[in-house]
């Protein structure tokens, strides 16, 4: 199954035509409202330059956050709209609403390369319905603000995974294509996917195995090793037996990560020491303990020093890697250690191995900009965490079926 792409458009001609663009612009922000971590604004910027450069009237959906259905200001795309105004060169207005009067108003007036942002599209509740109707009279409307000559393009990978209006649902509305961002994503990815070349480490991280199994599994099938750390380390620490005391965990998996360590023993590798602390605090004290020796209601926040040389080491010696979930709580800089080994292995393993290292989106990807770290010393770093993990596990991504042959 091909991915019909945006170079397809492109030939085909956008000047002068309406161009619907779904981006994804789930940015951090901080108390204030500034956006913390420019990424994935800057992942769009290729493909809506192309268009805008090839005389596109550009119309931009994405969100932000979780407004359930309703319009709140701390989700508005306001500081969005600024940081593509400056990334793009030209001014990009914003419309107040999403596909009502002011979108469509605004829509109608563009001429050959500008380009309107609409209002987060999670402000509507049809957005994210499980109604096939609701959203499909959602995309309906979407799709209304590219005219009659108007095309789709799904450039938003982090939504990819999600069958959502404007991301399945718009584009049997109008002829649609993948963008550079998610034709790219899905190129590197799948040759992860299906191809690795050996040895072939994942590291995962995160908080909870729940959400981690399907891909666990998966991955152990194919995997040499599969290195564990994140919040989901202590389930199956507890299934070794461990009192992981006060440290993050699944009671109900317990069971699931003992038989998870019994078929797959031999992959998976475990913390065996860990970084402690007696409250969730950035200036809490720092203990590092062996795994039956956390001080009675203290709690875990990082993998231990020893732990994470050997991780590196694994790592480092891994001709394909990747990586989602950190090691450990990374927004306090006492216990990014551990976080910062498994990252900076790989870059290591990329300049000295050739080897061919993916950073799997998410709290991953930020805490490689977080920590300073050189984005270009990974092969790749995707814009999407889910979406990654659920492309690399061999899942169907609704968002990509919709733009392929």
């Amino acid at each position: 199954m091909a991915l019909k792409t945006i170079d397809h458009l492109l030939a085909e001609g956008v000047d002068g035509r309406h161009v619907l663009v779904r981006s994804d612009f789930n940015v951090p922000l901080d108390d204030e409202g500034n956006i913390t971590d420019p990424g994935r604004i800057d992942a769009s910027i290729p493909t809506l330059k192309a268009l805008l450069d090839a005389g596109a009237k550009v119309i931009v959906t994405a969100h932000l956050g979780r407004p359930k259905g309703e319009f709140k200001p701390e989700f508005s795309l306001k500081p969005v709209a600024e940081a593509l105004s400056e990334r793009l060169g030209q001014f990009v207005p914003l419309a107040s609403d999403v596909s009502g009067e002011d979108a469509h108003e605004r829509a109608n007036g563009l001429t050959e390369g500008e380009i309107l942002l609409v209002e987060n599209v999670r402000f509507d509740a049809r957005e994210t319905s499980k109604d096939d109707a609701e959203r499909a009279e959602f995309a309906a409307e979407l799709a209304a603000l590219a005219a009659d000559d108007g095309a789709f393009v799904s450039d938003g990978f982090g939504v990819v995974h999600r069958k959502q209006a404007s991301v399945f649902d718009v584009a049997k509305k109008l002829p649609a294509y993948a963008g550079y961002l998610v034709a790219k994503e899905v190129e590197t990815l799948s040759a992860v996917k299906d191809a690795p070349v050996h040895p072939y480490v994942v590291v995962l991280g995160g908080s909870k195995v729940s959400d981690k199994l399907g891909v666990i599994q998966a991955l152990a099938e194919k995997a040499d090793k599969v290195i564990i750390g994140g919040g989901m380390c202590y389930t199956f620490l507890a299934a070794q037996g461990h009192d992981v005391q006060k440290s993050l965990l699944q009671d109900d998996m317990v069971e699931t990560c003992a038989e998870l360590i019994k078929t797959y023993g031999d992959k998976l590798v475990l913390p065996v020491d860990l970084a402690v602390a007696p409250e969730f605090d950035k200036g809490a004290e720092k203990k590092i303990v062996g795994l039956d020796d956390i001080p009675e209601g203290w709690m875990s926040l990082d993998i231990g020093p020893e732990t994470a040389k050997t991780y590196a080491e694994a790592v480092k010696g891994a001709k394909t890697v990747f990586w989602n979930g950190p090691m450990g709580v990374f927004e306090f800089p006492n216990f990014a250690d551990g976080t910062k080994a498994v990252a900076t292995a790989m870059i290591e393993a990329t300049r000295d191995n050739g080897s061919f290292t993916v950073v799997g989106g998410g709290d991953s990807a930020a805490s490689v900009r977080m920590l300073g770290l050189d984005e270009d010393g990974f092969s790749h770093i995707s814009t999407g965490g889910g979406a990654s993990l659920e492309l690399i596990e061999g899942k169907d991504l609704p968002g990509v079926s919709a733009v392929s042959e």
